[in-house]
């Protein structure tokens, strides 16, 4: 199997150096932008396995770049950011980041991050079972077990995991799974979500107030591990 490609689109020379050895001696082939143009141009011209994006460019502003690459590619882009605040990730989530890492960040936490999201990709590309841990998620039969024992899930809650599974390792906000499940005009019923995360955790936590599968991102939304 060829090594991943990974564009890094960063504005930072000692960012990407660093970026460049440390996926380069992982096994992943890198390419490079320094600017939100240059980094359309690449990925548009040869789209990689993974996008890792900067925030602030000097040309264009990295949701912009977000919002324009979500138009047509459908792997996952990690963004890198000294942008720490709660609204800077929410916009970044909710136009299609797959993740968000605050400069500086742990390599080990990145590279963790860089394998989540693209085993996620091929999951997506090529499987329509999804085993996580404990857990068999059936996308095609619509099925779901635990410990091999079939789980009984309302309508809503099997498109909930079904939801979360295909975006394994993914921070999914709020909005965004109230969107996709419900629709636009329930965006902002974050309670009612609460109520179905706190039902399907019941069913497949063998700890529902120590969840293993369905983490709480304060503030933020959920991710599904």
């Amino acid at each position: 199997m060829n090594n991943p490609e990974i564009l890094i689109i960063d504005d930072e020379p000692q960012i990407r150096r660093l970026l460049e050895i440390t996926l380069g001696s992982n096994g992943y082939k890198v390419h490079q932008a320094e600017t939100g143009r240059e980094g359309l141009r690449i990925a548009a011209s040869h789209p990689p396995a993974l996008i890792l994006l900067d925030i602030g460019l000097p040309d264009i502003s990295g949701h912009d770049v977000l919002k324009e690459l979500r138009s047509w590619y459908n792997h996952s882009v990690i963004i890198l950011s000294v942008q720490n605040s709660e609204a800077d990730i929410v916009s970044a989530l909710d136009n299609g980041a797959t993740d968000y890492l605050t400069k500086p960040f742990r390599t080990a936490e990145l590279l963790a991050r860089i394998r989540s999201a693209i085993r996620r990709n091929q999951i997506a590309d090529h499987h329509s079972r999804i085993e996580c841990g404990n857990l068999l998620i059936d996308l095609g039969a619509r099925t779901v077990k635990k410990n091999n024992e079939y789980i009984k899930l309302t309508n809503t809650e099997y498109n909930l995991i079904a939801l979360f599974a295909r975006n394994e390792g993914r921070v999914l906000t709020h909005r965004f799974i109230l969107k996709e499940i419900w629709g636009v005009g329930a965006q902002s019923e974050t309670q009612y979500l609460r109520v179905f995360v706190a039902s399907l955790r019941k069913k497949i936590e063998d700890q529902p107030m120590q969840p293993r599968h369905i983490i709480t991102e304060s503030g933020v939304g959920y991710r599904f591990i």
